[in-house]
């Protein structure tokens, strides 16, 4: 049995312990919240009639001692609660992302390195079926190697709250999931970026709803994003719409169950290739899917057996320093190089 501390009782926090009741050998021992009360109601709500709850992390740490920390706070909390875990030697798993600069990034993932602890992002999406689909796809070289990705992210959801008053919003709260699903399908390392914001004229946010940019992912593939969170109409699935071009073919995803490709045959139809549809593989029995429960299962597998989760945090650092370059290149107005450290 694995023991585990969740802090942050928001909203997200659902989520999470929807997945947790769902892992066998996991228990959720303890519950923290800088509000004690929305810890007691989500305990309450989910019948941990025996986890201890708390506001304070080191304090619930030192009573309990667990095995793992779930957090779930907001991002500028998330260094505190790192630390934390890592000098009660706990393993981590952290919602995305990350962490809320590169500074505090990387301060977290070395705290994770010199403490032998397992860190680990919920990246969900990365657990979505055709992102797995594709990825392996790819892998098999049957429309050759990729040479161009392009994602297109267009919804207008009214969140209310938070979202509507952050600065760099769509690229802070939602790209992340696009940027690191590009990342795995190509099996792409980020090497620089341009970027361009803007904010609508019918946008209900104070600033960043729209985003515009090019990436170089290293040996050639160029990943484009265009994206949105106030584009009403035609509104895309919440995991873009894809196409990716090979080599030899293309491929397309709509997000949601629409995905195809076609493949270059011989010959010439005027002054076109011909082409040809060719399947995708279904999923393969070793794919891990599952969303939050995918991540779960993986991170409790890694504490079981020593091994490191695919999300893992020195690995998905490079991720968030597509945002972040991304950022500081709608800022400046240049290109900007992803930072050496997180290659």
């Amino acid at each position: 049995m694995i023991n585990a501390v969740l802090v942050g009782c928001g909203a997200m926090s659902k989520a999470w312990l929807d997945a947790a009741q769902q892992v066998d050998g996991l228990a959720i021992v303890g519950l923290v919240d800088l509000d004690a009360d929305r810890a007691r109601a989500r305990a309450q709500e989910y019948g941990l009639t025996n986890a201890v709850i708390g506001s304070n992390l080191d304090a619930v740490l030192d009573q309990i001692k667990p095995q793992a920390v779930f957090d779930v706070v907001v991002p500028a909390a998330r260094r505190a609660v790192a630390l934390s875990a890592f000098a009660h030697n706990c393993h981590l798993l952290t919602e995305k992302p990350l962490a809320d600069s590169p500074e505090n990034a990387r301060a977290i993932v070395e705290a994770a390195r010199r403490a032998g602890r397992i860190h680990a992002v919920v990246q969900n999406r990365r657990y979505v079926a055709n992102v797995r689909r594709i990825r392996r796809f790819l892998d098999s070289g049957a429309i050759g190697a990729p040479t161009s990705i392009h994602a297109d992210f267009f919804v207008a959801p009214h969140f209310g709250g938070f979202r509507e008053e952050m600065a760099h919003v769509l690229l802070l709260d939602m790209a992340i999931h696009t940027f690191d699903a590009a990342r795995y399908m190509v099996n792409g390392e980020p090497a620089g970026v341009y970027c361009q914001e803007w904010e609508p004229a019918s946008s209900w946010y104070r600033q960043g709803s729209s985003a515009s940019a090019v990436f170089d992912l290293g040996d050639g593939k160029v990943f484009t994003y265009a994206g949105s969170w106030c584009a009403a109409g035609f509104r895309t699935s919440w995991e873009s719409a894809w196409r990716i071009v090979a080599e030899r073919g293309s491929l397309i995803w709509d997000g949601h169950d629409d995905l195809r490709a076609e493949a270059v045959m011989p010959g010439r139809e005027g002054i076109f290739d011909k082409t040809q549809p060719i399947e995708v593989p279904p999923l393969d029995a070793s794919d891990r899917v599952g969303g939050h429960l995918g991540i779960l299962q993986d991170f409790m597998h890694a504490i079981e057996t020593g091994t490191e989760p695919e999300t893992r945090g020195g690995d998905n650092i490079k991720s968030l320093a597509m945002v972040f370059g991304a950022i500081e290149s709608a800022e400046t107005g240049r290109r900007v190089t992803i930072a050496e450290e997180a290659q």
